[in-house]
C-alpha cells in the first residue's frame, strides 16, 4: 500500500508540475459563475478562515480571499504553489498563505478553519473517504465543508474512468453522486445540499493543457468521435463548428460540521 501511494503521488507530482501553467490558464477553471456559486454555497463571510485542499493554482483560494478573513491553500505540487502566489500577486490579495504538503493527513490541527473547501481533487485521491474526513476534522463546529469535482453516474463510470487515466495518469477514479452523499453521511454532515451544474470544454483545447502517454491523445480524440450520439463517457460529447464539445457533469456538495451540543441530541 505504501508503495502504490508513493507511485501515485509521484504520478501527481508528474502530471501537475507539467499542467502548473496551462491548468491555471484554461478559462473553465475560471468562469465567475461557478466560482460565484462555491462561494454563494459555502456562505462564506468577512470573519471566516478558509482551507483550500489541493489548490492547485489558487483559482478557488484567491476568490475566497476577495470576501473571507483569511484563506490558506495547500497542495503537494510546488510549481502550482508559485502559480498560486503569481496570481495572489496580480490580484493585490494580501490575505492567503501558501503551504506545500499532502493533504492525506492535512498538517492542521482540529477546528482551525470555519470553511473547508476543494474543487477537482477526489477523482485523483487513493482514499477520498479519509480525505474527506480530514476536511471535517480541522473545519470548526458549525462550520461549513465543500466539495466540487465531477461525479458521474454508475453506469457510465468504467468508461469514463478508462479515458481519464488515458489524458491524465493520475486520475484514479470518479466518484459517483450517491458516494458523495454517503462520505458525508458517515462524517455526520447536517444541512447537505448537492448543486448539480456542467463544465463545457473543447475537446483540442482540454487535450493542449493535458499530458497523457505518447499516443494517448489520438486513443482519446477517437473514443470522443466514436462516443458522439452514444454517450458512454457520459459527458455529452457532440460536434460544434468542425470541433469536439463536451461538459464534465459536475457535483457541489455542502455540509454544517454538527457542534457539541447538537451531538448530545
Amino acid at each position: 500500500m505504501k508503495y502504490k501511494a508513493e507511485k501515485h503521488q509521484a504520478a501527481i507530482l508528474d502530471q501537475f508540475s507539467r499542467q502548473a501553467v496551462p491548468f491555471s490558464q484554461q478559462p473553465a477553471h475560471s468562469q465567475e459563475a461557478f466560482l460565484n456559486l462555491m462561494i454563494e454555497i459555502s456562505g462564506v463571510g468577512l470573519d471566516d478562515t478558509v482551507l483550500d485542499v489541493a489548490c492547485g493554482p489558487g483559482i478557488v483560494a484567491c476568490a475566497f480571499a476577495a470576501r473571507a478573513k483569511q484563506v490558506t491553500g495547500i497542495d503537494l505540487t510546488p510549481a502550482m504553489i508559485t502559480q498560486a502566489k503569481a496570481l495572489q500577486r496580480e490580484k493585490g490579495l494580501r490575505n492567503l498563505t501558501w503551504r506545500v504538503g499532502n493533504v492525506l493527513p492535512l498538517p492542521f490541527s482540529d477546528a482551525c478553519f470555519s470553511v473547508v473547501v476543494t474543487r477537482y481533487t477526489f477523482h485523483h485521491f487513493l482514499d477520498p473517504g479519509a480525505v474527506f474526513g480530514e476536511m471535517v476534522r480541522v473545519c470548526q463546529p458549525g462550520g461549513r465543508v465543500l466539495v466540487a469535482d465531477t461525479a458521474i453516474a454508475p453506469e457510465k463510470r468504467d468508461f469514463f474512468d478508462m479515458e481519464e487515466k488515458l489524458r491524465d495518469p493520475s486520475h484514479t477514479r470518479a466518484l459517483t453522486p450517491a458516494e458523495f452523499l454517503q462520505m458525508a453521511k458517515e462524517q455526520g454532515l447536517r444541512e447537505v445540499s448537492t448543486k448539480f451544474i456542467r463544465s463545457e470544454r473543447n475537446l483540442e483545447s482540454h487535450l493542449k493543457a493535458s499530458f497523457p502517454n505518447p499516443g494517448d491523445d489520438e486513443k482519446i480524440r477517437q473514443l470522443f468521435r466514436e462516443d458522439i450520439g452514444k454517450d458512454h463517457l457520459g459527458l455529452g460529447a457532440h460536434w460544434q463548428g468542425g470541433e469536439i464539445h463536451f461538459a464534465y457533469p459536475i457535483i457541489i456538495l455542502s455540509g454544517r460540521k454538527g457542534d457539541i451540543r447538537e451531538d448530545k441530541y
